[in-house]
């Protein structure tokens, strides 16, 4: 038979019970005086169960030994409270002066949800287990920086912001995050290069007249290049530059053929090359750009850029990496990375050059190439976008055994940067850069890769396939995530758009909160559509949360005793409290859903849509909301929006208040103080005084309205109900001041409208009662030729009898402008 909780049995230890000595024993108080003395002697607390020998001896007994026998007594007293759980049978009824702990069960318990991530490994959400406990090593693609960071930067970083966020700070992992920053690559080197070239011939202070045959040189082969482009986006970029560079270069050829004077011939030129200046930088670097050798060079760029995209990070609250690696700085690890690749057999040297063979790599035992996205497999505009502009001329793609090999160094040509190697001078492809970098931070494999999801092929396939062919292995990556695309209101981001951008742009119209509000509104790894339909979504939540969390700071300054801030629940707060620990599960099960935000922000709106009706309903029976139960509410809401990001600093609830989330200065109580003595004047001079009450009235208006919006304070006055305090920053507040203006002017534009409409019409009514009825219609002769003698009309214009419908009509108008004389008559010798 099975037990909640076996109990413990009393036997003899380390022999078996032998209680054949109280078969000689007649007397049942000689018997229990025996079996005392023979148990004072043995241990008798042990085992699970009683066994056949203890249930044999108290069957023995008639009943329970005296109570001077303690350790008979208390060993039949447990045999006694375990026979009804052994035999069915009921406990013996000597016993039952002395009541048992009855048995124990444990509850059921449910299962908890497991956190489950979407691995494009898979293509699928599966449960996530990291290799080494409650460590986790991230590796994430960092920025190739070379030009200003735009909104598809802040898709991934953001977006994997929270992602580490929520791993580390909500389901406890020791996250260990390490990202790269390309600065080298063949973007960065052209960039490079054609800023350089371009310094150069500024220096020179070239003519206008050279500036214009320049220009004209280099405009030949960029018109080449536009006629052969066939992406829309970029043809339309192109044209857009050949429009501006013809409208600069008319009226500069029309000032050099007629003579103008040279300062304004100069300044024409000058307009020429800014508008110019692309297609001149291209023509110079095809010229001389193979005479650019100096490595120092490309690395003045990459510096400034990445200097400008940390200052973009902070800005959005972007946590930095644990660890930082510059391509720059990993040159001999990623030299040593392709020669242990090459010996494991999977590269192979050409023309200076080496290059991964990925038909062997995908042929041996154990590996298999493009593991993201097969079916991408010779896709060679892809693959050559992955080797870069500079890497894909005919005879860089001869010196290949297959076009789907890619790049593991690169030999330098003139002109570009270049580092010793086995293989003589060159420079890092573009994909081992990560694999080197990586595997010399984190090891031989990693629990999660992430990235943009346009770097799945060929970018990170050739990733996983040279750090496999250099550790051996097949799990280089654990977990891939791959953040989703952004668009610009639907429309793909592009400078040829005019929908390109920055990210300093995307900062100057709202804060760093409501962007990533927006992005927590959405799925990281699905498409983010930025717009403003977007973005005012994002407004109004942080509005929503921000209101509910003003309005439970004010109920906890409400005054109170140390014992007088623990109220009676009644059913409204049993009901509430129910809702929280529903919604808070409900968050839970999103999260571990795939870390799904947007769901959880959803249940966060709803539980603060249940507290926001509790609180109007209790203040609707003027009674006080329950303090403590909203300020569970809103400390917990508080710090999930500071596992999201979206809240910084050590205020237990809600968002910071003031600039750069100081709180308001103290300060302001002195004016809430004047404010409550006005207004305690008011309530003494109703009915007294009019005149001052109003004066009071409108200083109390003056401290409300003018002052105190200036200190960050909102004062909303409720009939009835004390006046609540809200912090608020300020800039926010004399928004709101303005837009209340705003509305009350035009509410008064309106107002005045109105009258002066409503008095046109008194005016005209008055001027039309002022005539005869004979004379309304006599004025009208485009419509009427013949009167009566009362100076009806009987013909139109046209000398045709009026019909009698047309007449009935008349005679009603007549009729009315009669009665409107008549009052006017009447009026007037009232007046008199």
């Amino acid at each position: 038979m099975d037990f909640c909780v076996r109990s413990v049995t009393l036997r003899r230890l380390p022999s078996a019970f032998d209680y054949g000595f109280l078969l000689r024993i007649s007397e049942d108080a000689r018997r229990g005086e025996a079996l005392n003395e023979y148990l004072s002697s043995r241990s008798y607390l042990a085992g699970y169960g009683p066994s056949q020998a203890d249930d044999e001896a108290f069957a023995l007994l008639r009943g329970p030994p005296h109570q001077q026998h303690v350790h008979a007594l208390r060993w039949y007293r447990h045999i006694a409270a375990l026979q009804p759980q052994m035999n069915g049978q009921a406990t013996d009824t000597s016993t039952k002066g002395k009541r048992m702990q009855p048995p124990w069960c444990p509850p059921d318990g449910t299962e908890l949800p497991k956190l489950r991530l979407y691995n494009s490994l898979t293509r699928t959400k599966e449960v996530f287990v990291p290799q080494h406990g409650n460590r986790v090593l991230w590796y994430c693609c960092g920025p190739t920086v070379y030009d200003a960071s735009h909104m598809g930067h802040a898709r991934s970083y953001i977006s994997f912001d929270i992602l580490r966020r929520i791993l580390m700070n909500y389901f406890k992992y020791d996250v260990f995050y390490c990202m790269n920053i390309t600065d080298i690559d063949d973007k960065i080197i052209k960039r490079a290069r054609q800023n350089h070239l371009l310094e150069q011939y500024r220096a020179k202070k070239p003519s206008a007249s050279q500036i214009l045959q320049d220009v004209l040189t280099a405009r030949e082969p960029f018109q080449a290049k536009l006629a052969e482009t066939t992406d829309p986006d970029k043809k339309q970029m192109l044209e857009r530059l050949d429009t501006a560079v013809t409208a600069a270069l008319t009226p500069l050829q029309g000032a050099i053929k007629s003579g103008t004077a040279d300062a304004a011939i100069q300044s024409q030129a000058q307009v020429l090359l800014d508008e110019a200046k692309d297609l001149l930088s291209d023509w110079l670097d095809s010229q001389f750009g193979c005479q650019v050798t100096e490595n120092s060079i490309f690395s003045l760029l990459p510096k400034y850029w990445e200097e400008e995209y940390h200052k973009d990070m902070d800005a959005l609250n972007v946590l930095p990496p644990d660890v930082l690696t510059r391509v720059s700085e990993y040159v001999p690890e990623i030299v040593e990375f392709v020669k242990k690749i090459v010996d494991n057999g999977y590269g192979y040297e050409s023309n200076g050059s080496v290059y991964f063979d990925t038909a062997k790599f995908g042929a041996s035992s154990g590996h298999s190439y493009a593991k993201l996205v097969p079916e991408a497999v010779g896709d060679q505009k892809a693959l050559q976008e992955g080797e870069g502009d500079l890497s894909i001329s005919a005879d860089r793609l001869s010196e290949k055994r297959s076009q789907n090999d890619f790049a593991l160094w690169k030999a330098s040509k003139p002109g570009e940067p270049s580092w010793e190697s086995p293989w003589g001078k060159g420079r890092p492809g573009w994909h081992i850069e990560c694999s080197a970098m990586a595997g010399s931070i984190l090891g031989a494999s990693m629990d999660i890769h992430g990235g943009g999801f346009d770097l799945r092929f060929p970018h990170h396939d050739n990733e996983l396939a040279q750090s496999e062919a250099y550790f051996e292995n097949n799990h280089w990556v654990r977990y891939f995530l791959h953040t989703g695309h952004l668009t610009i209101a639907g429309c793909k981001m592009s400078k040829s758009l005019k929908n390109f951008i920055t990210i300093k742009d995307a900062l100057a119209k709202h804060t760093a909160r409501q962007l990533r509000l927006a992005f927590l509104m959405h799925s990281w790894k699905d498409t983010l559509d930025y717009s403003n339909n977007t973005m005012e979504s994002a407004i109004q939540y942080e509005k929503f949360m921000n209101e509910f969390f003003l309005n439970v700071k004010d109920i906890l300054r409400t005054p109170t005793d140390i014992t007088g801030q623990f109220e009676k629940w009644e059913a409204e707060e049993i009901e509430l409290n129910k809702s929280f620990y529903e919604k808070k599960e409900a968050v839970h099960e999103a999260l571990c859903d795939n870390i799904d935000t947007r769901t959880a922000l959803e249940e966060i709106r709803a539980l603060v849509g249940q507290s926001n009706a509790y609180v109007a309903a209790r203040k609707a029976a003027k009674l006080l909301p329950n303090r403590m139960l909203l300020q569970s509410i809103a400390q917990y809401l508080t710090d999930m929006f500071k596992t999201f990001g979206a809240i910084e600093g050590t205020e237990p609830i809600g968002f910071p208040v003031g600039k750069n989330g100081q709180n308001t200065d103290v300060s302001l109580w002195p004016y809430l103080i004047i404010r409550h003595a006005l207004l305690e004047c008011a309530v003494r001079l109703q009915g007294r005084c009019q005149k001052n009450l109003t004066e009071v009235l409108q200083l109390c208006d003056a401290v409300r309205d003018d002052i105190l919006p200036e200190l960050g304070v909102r004062l909303e006055d409720h009939e009835g109900l004390r006046t609540v305090v809200k912090l608020v920053d300020r800039e926010t507040l004399l928004k709101e001041r303005e837009e209340k203006k705003k509305l009350e002017e035009e509410k008064r534009r309106k107002k005045e409208e109105a009258a002066k409409k409503k008095q046109e019409q008194e005016m005209a009514k008055q001027a039309k009662m002022k005539i005869p009825p004979s004379e309304m219609f006599r004025s009208e002769t485009d419509k009427y030729s013949s009167f009566d003698d009362t100076g009806f009309p009987t013909h139109d214009a046209e000398g045709k009898e009026i019909s009698k419908g047309q007449t009935k009509k008349l005679r009603k108008l007549y009729e009315a402008q009669e009665k409107l004389y008549n009052e006017y008559l009447q009026s007037n010798q009232n007046g008199s």
